[in-house]
This record gives structure tokens, sequence and C-alpha cells, in this order.
């Protein structure tokens, strides 16, 4: 089975709003309830689990509800940071499918995902063990120096720019969230960066720039107008 473990238990300081920032309205839909549509409708998608904030589990369970999300398995609550959050969700969803089902860690805010990011996703994870969606990065980078200032260009055919949603085989993911513990590594944030700071290889899946992730009002903007492009 392939299982997507959403996201959802950020509280959205960056976005200047007493609501979390996937719990926001945009066009009379929840933030999350896009994102929760694009692996609902997705044929290779099982179930779904979420790590949501604490005092929305029900509001998230009567927008399912709501909306035929009909594949949503479980929801739990989040850690204490955004490792905690994921460790939390990859346990439970250890204790309740098979170690070789593949789970797709992916954020609330990035409701823009498609159906091709997500297959593309699960193909290399079963090809490789591990799927990082990534776009090129198309943009001059610079390493910074003392102050505000910069003496070094970074080559940008050796960097990926990493998105969600990120694949591995259940078991696998869990015993290196178990492995972090047992080192002290705590606060790695992202599924990525946690098997790269133990020593892990990961591979890359197609991303693309309209994957974007909803962090400050600027990207609501943008979300936005994706939408009317859509529609």
């Amino acid at each position: 089975m392939n299982i997507a473990l959403i996201l959802a238990g950020g509280t959205g300081r960056r976005m200047h709003q007493e609501v979390p920032k996937q719990f926001l309205n945009v066009n009379d839909k929840p933030v999350i309830i896009y994102t929760l549509e694009a692996f609902q409708t997705h044929p290779d998608i099982d179930r779904i689990g979420v790590v949501c904030v604490d005092g929305w589990h029900d509001i998230l369970k009567a927008y399912a509800r709501q909306y035929k999300i009909d594949k949503l398995d479980w929801v739990i609550s989040g850690g204490e940071n955004g490792q905690g959050s994921i460790r939390n969700g990859v346990f439970e969803a250890e204790s309740r499918y098979s170690g070789e089902d593949i789970i797709l860690v992916h954020d609330a805010i990035r409701p823009m995902v498609s159906h091709e990011i997500i297959s593309d996703c699960i193909v290399q994870c079963k090809r490789h063990g591990s799927a990082i969606v990534v776009t090129p990065c198309n943009t001059v980078v610079l390493r910074r120096g003392e102050g505000e200032s910069s003496k070094e260009v970074v080559p940008r055919d050796q960097l990926a720019v990493t998105q969600t949603p990120q694949a591995f085989p259940i078991k696998r993911l869990a015993e290196a969230h178990r492995r972090a513990l047992e080192q002290g590594i705590t606060n790695s944030i992202a599924s990525c960066t946690l098997m790269i700071e133990l020593g892990e290889v990961v591979h890359f899946s197609i991303g693309a720039e309209t994957n974007i992730k909803l962090t400050t009002q600027d990207d609501l903007k943008i979300f936005k107008a994706l939408l009317a492009l859509r529609e």
C-alpha cells in the first residue's frame, strides 16, 4: 500500500493569522482540504494519516466528512518540532501497516501537489528505496560571508531544491527515526535531511515550481492565482 502522511502540526506564525495556515479558507475551502483532495483522488494512494495541531482534530475530521475524504484513516497530534511530528506520524503508520508499504510525507501547506508528482514519487521510491521531490535550482546562489556580504558563488548545477512529498518504505523511515533518537539528532527539518545526517543516500523524483509551500501572505496570493488558472 501507499500511505500519505500529511503534516499539519504547525501554527503558522509567519502568516500572522490566528488560524493555523493549513486551516485558512481560500475560495471558501480550507487549504488542507486542497492538499487532502490531491491524495484522495490519486488512484495509487490507499490511506491518509494526518499529524494535526492540537485543538483542530475534530474540525479536520468534520471537514474530511464534508469534502468526502474517505481515505483519511487517522489523525494524531504533532511533536515538539517538525522532526517530532514526522516521527509521531511514521510510528503510527508503522503500528498500522506493513513495513514494506510506502509512506509519502507531505506538507499540508503544499496544496498544489499534482498527481504527476505523487506518481513519480511512488515509482522512484519503489525503484530506489527513497524519493525526494526536487526541482532544479534556477537562480544564482551566494554563500553568506561576514555580515551582509558574499565572495562565493555556489554552482547551481550542484544544487537541488527540495519539496514534498518525500517517500520511503515505512520500516526504513521508522528505523531512521529510532537511530536519530539514539544519536541525539532531534531537530532535523525534513525526512531527507534526517537521512543524510544519518549517512544515508536519498534519490530524487520530479517536482514543479507550482508545488508551492504557503509560508507567507505572498505565497497565499500566488496560490490564489494558481487556483484561478486551474479553474
